[in-house]
């Protein structure tokens, strides 16, 4: 990323198409009958430099997951099939439905009961509202989805680059951009500590436990309970010793376990804060339909959107909320990083309107991208076994002195 200010990463042409072409990208592209298409932009080319802070290929990340799940392109249902391009009164959207109450709320949202498929009654409901109205809905419902209406490209920029050997990174994060920065910082050397609670275990555990053994191997598990005083003392304390937080959640998540992010800041931590689109706008969102929204979809011949990738919002901001940790704060003391996954995105498109995705040509049974080979998702193999969600609690409290609640 260039020095000061916000960073942009302008680039286009063979550069950018050749890493889409090695990232495992190009394959999650498109309709599943049809060639795949490749991405706007350069995310590829983007998360390959940042990558080599933490000594991986960065752009082979934003296709891992995929490496472990089997999961291939579905045109305008995501490879995961949990997120949906589905058009609005004045263009598309992507709607997400992953967790267990998702069906009510997207019922809710479409003010009509669900039971069990929510699909019937929010494409109707959507034909007849504009990519506002649903924005503002779900803000209010606590639902992820948005326009594919575009984000403004807006990425802080790194200090210069500074040891983390032996830090402590107190990692608050779940599912998969911030256990990835969290990994790649513990791959430089930090001490990772995932905290959970009891009622909200990291949603990951519930995924391919190959993946999940990938980006939390080696560090520890701890869990507290932020109901019961002992347990927000204990979370307090932990936040105090932290050299580094990361959180993924909105804000008033933590300061409701009584966690001040601007306190920790002021007193010489580095909180990193991942949020769907920024700390100021009260929104939720996961990979798909948040890069969606920021305008990485691919175009068919009829200027349709269909899905870039996996979830490709979220291995490339956790690359970018590594490389912004493991930079020097500026000014020496503590920084909080406002991490909006849509600002990540956004910053690797081009201006400008939208084009037809170029097609990857097949030779000889194998797709290429401008003579370069198409390269199918790989995975990393994990260096062992996650820990048992809690495993560590008594053993890191002790070593802070802490009472085990």
């Amino acid at each position: 990323m260039p020095p000061g200010g916000d960073a942009s990463w302008p680039m286009s042409g063979p550069e950018a198409s050749a890493g889409w072409a090695s990232s495992g990208v190009v394959p999650l592209c498109g309709a599943a009958g049809g060639p795949p298409l490749v991405p706007p932009g350069n995310a590829a080319a983007v998360a390959a430099r940042l990558g080599e802070r933490f000594g991986v290929d960065g752009a082979r990340l934003l296709s891992e997951r995929a490496a472990f799940t089997g999961h291939r392109r579905r045109g305008r249902t995501s490879p995961g099939g949990a997120c949906r391009l589905l058009p609005t009164a004045d263009g598309w959207a992507a709607v997400s439905c992953a967790r267990p109450d998702d069906p009510a709320l997207l019922g809710a949202l479409a003010e009509a009961r669900v039971d069990g498929d929510p699909w019937p009654v929010l494409v109707p409901w959507l034909r007849a509202h504009t990519g506002a109205e649903l924005a503002e809905r779900a803000g209010l419902l606590g639902v992820a989805a948005g326009p594919v209406a575009g984000w403004p490209a807006r990425v802080p920029a790194p200090g210069a680059p500074r040891s983390v050997e032996g830090a402590l990174v107190v990692d608050f994060s779940a599912l998969w951009a911030g256990p990835l920065c969290a990994h790649l910082l513990g791959s430089a050397g930090a001490r990772v500590v995932k905290v959970e609670t009891p009622a909200r275990p990291d949603g990951a555990r519930r995924g391919h436990s190959g993946f999940y053994d990938l980006l939390h191997a080696g560090h520890r598990s701890v869990v507290l309970d932020p109901a019961e005083p002992a347990g927000r003392r204990a979370l307090e304390a932990l936040v105090d010793a932290a050299d580094i937080v990361i959180e993924a959640s909105r804000p008033r998540a933590l300061a409701r376990f009584g966690l001040d992010a601007e306190a920790a800041v002021a007193a010489g931590t580095t909180w990193v804060s991942i949020t769907a689109y920024g700390r100021a706008h009260d929104r939720i969102g996961f990979g798909d339909d948040v890069a969606a929204a920021a305008g990485l979809v691919c175009r068919d011949r009829d200027m349709a959107p269909l899905f870039c990738g996996d979830a490709i919002a979220d291995p490339l901001t956790g690359l970018a909320a590594a490389a912004l940790a493991a930079g020097a704060p500026p000014g020496g003391g503590g920084v909080l990083w406002d991490v909006a996954m849509a600002g990540v995105v956004a910053a690797t498109l081009p201006g400008g309107d939208p084009v037809a995705s170029a097609e990857a040509v097949q030779r000889g049974g194998s797709w290429f991208v401008e003579g370069v080979p198409v390269a199918e998702p790989a995975r990393r193999e994990p260096p062992g076994t996650a820990p048992a969600m809690g495993r560590d609690t008594a053993e890191v409290l002790a070593g802070l002195g802490v009472p085990v609640p």
